[in-house]
């Protein structure tokens, strides 16, 4: 979409499909791909445009939507089996691109809450954890959170704090967790713990004693859904929602797969300013002509589009990779922070582009550009990625 909802040539059909192919990544899709891409799209453009800048401004989650996410056929991501639809992970990054380049905020709600919970329950989970709430995550019906980070261990997320002791037929769960995205109104919380003998995932079902989620004020990135803070105060929960598949590799994993996520999130970021200031350029005139036919901002836009090119090239890359399980922690870790800057450099020369409009809520660029501060920072920092990259193509870790 374009400022003020109106495309360069005067057209205001929110439901155009977007142009930004240049090197033709449409015939590496599937079918099914396509069709599911612009089942959210439409979505996304009809739903979700309309509320995002009031959301983004009050902070305010629009849940409302859910009930119509519930039908889109990607809730549960990747997963198959218990109502999950077994996406290929080039179609969930595609419906990660669609809902991220109207909506940043509720992107990042929907990587937690429809692939990163679900691929947890799927790969760590019992039959029975995963019947109770796969069928419901996958229609909408739940809402999942995932606590990994605690405020002294982000980066270093292999030496937790909170702690698991076992008492009986329950686990008490002693500890803090922050930036939990969902965490004040989800159904189910997935939280890491050390455990007797590892680090462990456990189930946590809001409300209970000694859960207490508070909702971190003062964002000025990813408005539209909150992260929290959470304390666990002899948190008792039952033994059997401890997850039977645990350890740090497990959760190295995940945050693979989340990474692959970042990076289609990034992606679809990207595209949404790029089409902004292109559109911006040929209508918007300056000394008599549009911007468009200026050098500096044709090179500006060549640019622009060039990373976007590359950066859809190396995502579809990486989902065919985890598609036949040939996908590496370093290609993962280097498609998100990759991605990440890319789409940071973009957002940024869109700005320029729009000039002093560029600040402006009815833009959306801005709101891009602050939004992408979040994303290029959580599932590892652009430098613990570069280091996960190094340590694969030497050998050597540079850091524990």
């Amino acid at each position: 979409m374009c400022v003020a909802g109106m495309t360069w040539d005067g057209m205001t059909d929110s439901t155009a499909a977007s142009v930004v192919d240049f090197y033709l990544s449409e015939s590496l899709l599937t079918e099914d791909e396509r069709a599911m891409r612009d089942r959210v799209r439409r979505f996304a453009e009809e739903h979700l445009r309309p509320v995002a800048r009031e959301a983004w401004e009050r902070e305010a989650f629009p849940r409302h939507l859910l009930p119509e996410v519930g039908t889109l056929g990607i809730a549960g991501g990747t997963v198959s089996g218990h109502g999950c639809p077994g996406l290929s992970p080039v179609a969930f990054g595609l419906a990660m691109q669609e809902l991220a380049r109207v909506d940043s905020s509720f992107g990042t709600f929907f990587t937690i809450s429809g692939g990163l919970v679900p691929v947890t329950l799927a790969t760590c989970g019992s039959e029975e954890q995963q019947a109770r709430w796969l069928p419901r995550l996958a229609r909408a019906e739940a809402i999942g959170a995932f606590a990994l980070t605690e405020p002294e261990h982000g980066s270093d997320a292999s030496h937790l704090t909170t702690r698991a002791t076992r008492d009986g037929d329950s686990y008490v769960l002693d500890g803090a967790k922050r930036w939990i995205g969902n965490a004040t109104f989800c159904d189910v919380v997935v939280v890491w713990a050390r455990a007797e003998d590892r680090i462990a995932g456990f189930l946590v079902e809001p409300p209970v004693p000694g859960f207490v989620a508070t909702a971190i004020e003062g964002k000025l990135s990813q408005r539209g859904t909150p992260q929290a803070d959470i304390r666990l105060d002899s948190c008792r929960i039952p033994a059997a929602n401890r997850l039977p598949r645990g350890g740090f590799a497990a959760v190295a994993e995940l945050l693979g797969l989340a990474r692959h996520g970042a990076a289609w999130h990034a992606l679809g970021e990207a595209i949404a300013c790029y089409e902004i200031a292109r559109d911006y350029a040929l209508y918007r005139e300056q000394f008599g002509r549009p911007l468009a036919g200026f050098q500096l901002v044709q090179a500006k836009l060549v640019r622009m589009l060039g990373e976007i090119t590359k950066a859809q090239l190396l995502a579809i890359q990486l989902g065919r990779a985890l598609e036949r399980s040939e996908a590496t922690p370093g290609m993962t870790a280097f498609a998100k922070l990759s991605n990440t800057a890319m789409a940071r450099e973009v957002a940024a020369t869109a700005r320029e582009i729009l000039g002093g409009n560029g600040i402006l809520q009815d833009h959306e660029v801005m709101r891009h550009l602050c939004d992408l501060e979040a994303v290029y920072t959580y599932e590892g920092t652009f430098d613990i990625n570069t280091l996960i990259v190094g340590r694969e193509i030497t050998g050597m870790g540079a850091f524990a």
